[in-house]
């Protein structure tokens, strides 16, 4: 059980302390029978800023005791996700990306690609990350194509040239190769981080539906097709509110051939875009790829309760298989960054000065998915009675219910559940947040 004044974390709480009193005010009914999506897990993106950190900051026991708390899936949380930048993004200490030619002069031919940044940091934490939980499934996103492919010549706002289509493929392909050569396997990709934003001032580019199109039909999809790399493309990559930029890309049945799901951000809009979409192209997944939490939030009942209402539950009713928040691990100064978001908060806090490390509420968000689901897990059917009371279940590979229970409003409710051949009750105090889990004989 986690509550809103942080009182408890994660607590284990038997029935016994906290009593259902037996006057059910809500029933939750859970049908094994009605399968939804397959999980692979949540997790958190793990950028420059938070590889810099954790290798930069803390000393070699404490960063791989930190390492395996969050993504060991017997020690730890069990975290089963993550999210990696090709080049820069907002939390990186310089800008750049993996093909930057003298000059900005075009290298249609990649020759001045390396992949050397990311040994710098990003690929030992990955590797580490990995070494603690080998099912780790990973997404990688770029901010920006290299500036010589763009027609501002900069990182830095510019679109993509229609030039650069061919040699921006074989950049995606080329950075995944390298990623698998150096122990990293890319399970997911897609071709822009947030497609319809130009940042001012950090790595960014707008790329249209209609461009982003062309370029998985004509382009992207034939490449990795060619390539005989086991990677998928996810569309769009940004907000909930515009649910029209991935279905004009799915409805050009070239381009829809190569994509395997789309990929959601819960900056703007509601998380019921997901299912809007999903009712559209059901042979399409859901992933939802970034949210963070920062200084605007940071008291507990307000970040704590939006992201188990919208992003833990929420994301995954509306059928979501992964679901990741943004930084892994940032320090107390909201940082490192060079442009965009001042003020973001990391899953963890690292402090630079004391090593210390902070647990923010989006860890225990996670926490309540990742230590009880398990990758290969199936949604199952979960009904509640009432609308302040939300709900998530899954069937873990074992056969083991996990129920997870938010309870949005002011006052404490009793749940009457009904589960296979095991009814139990469960009392959930306010704006609080329960797993239960139910070990299935059979």
């Amino acid at each position: 059980m986690t509550t809103p004044d942080g009182k408890h974390r994660l607590d284990f709480v038997s029935p016994d302390e906290i009593p259902a009193t037996g006057d059910y005010q809500v029933h939750v009914s859970i049908d094994t029978g009605v399968r939804y999506q397959k999980m692979i897990g949540m997790g958190a993106a793990i950028t420059d800023a938070s590889a810099d950190l954790l290798q930069h900051t803390l000393p070699a026991t404490e960063r791989s005791d930190l390492i395996r708390e969050l993504f060991d899936p017997d020690a730890g949380l069990g975290l089963s996700f993550t999210r990696v930048v090709i080049g820069a993004s907002d939390f990186s200490t310089r800008h750049y990306s993996l093909d930057d030619s003298p000059g900005n002069e075009p290298d249609p031919n990649l020759s001045h690609f390396s992949i050397g940044p990311l040994k710098e940091t990003v690929i030992p934490t990955l590797q580490a990350a990995r070494q603690a939980n080998p099912s780790l499934v990973v997404m990688a996103s770029p901010w920006s194509p290299p500036a010589w492919m763009k027609t501002s010549k900069s990182l830095i706002t510019g679109r993509l040239l229609r030039s650069a289509y061919q040699p921006f493929a074989d950049y995606l392909v080329k950075t995944v190769r390298e990623f698998g050569e150096n122990g990293i396997p890319v399970d997911y990709i897609s071709l822009q981080n947030e497609p319809d934003f130009e940042p001012a001032d950090y790595p960014g580019m707008r790329l249209p539906a209609r461009e982003r199109a062309e370029l998985i039909s004509d382009f992207v999809g034939p490449a990795f097709a060619a390539s005989g790399l086991d990677v998928q493309i996810l569309e769009w990559d940004h907000n909930w509110d515009q649910p029209q930029q991935p279905l004009d890309v799915l409805s050009d049945a070239e381009a829809a051939a190569f994509v395997s799901g789309v990929a959601w951000h819960c900056y703007a809009g509601d998380v019921a875009a997901q299912d809007m979409v999903r009712r559209r192209h059901p042979d399409k997944d859901v992933f939802f790829t970034e949210c963070s939490g920062g200084e605007w939030s940071s008291e507990w009942p307000d970040a704590w309760s939006w992201t188990i209402e919208n992003l833990i539950i929420g994301a995954t009713q509306n059928w979501a298989r992964g679901v990741l928040l943004w930084n892994i691990a940032l320090d107390e100064d909201y940082g490192p960054h060079l442009g965009g978001c001042g003020n973001c908060r990391g899953v963890v806090t690292v402090s630079r000065e004391t090593g210390k490390v902070t647990r923010n509420q989006e860890y225990y968000a996670l926490a309540h998915y990742s230590r009880f689901v398990d990758p290969g897990a199936y949604r199952i059917e979960a009904i509640s009675s009432s609308a302040t009371v939300k709900v998530v279940a899954f069937q873990n590979p074992n056969g083991e219910i996990v129920l997870i229970a938010f309870n949005s409003g002011d006052g404490s409710v009793d749940l009457k559940v009904d589960v296979s051949d095991t009814p139990g009750s469960i009392k959930v105090l306010s704006r609080s947040a329960i797993t239960a889990v139910w070990a299935i004989a059979g």
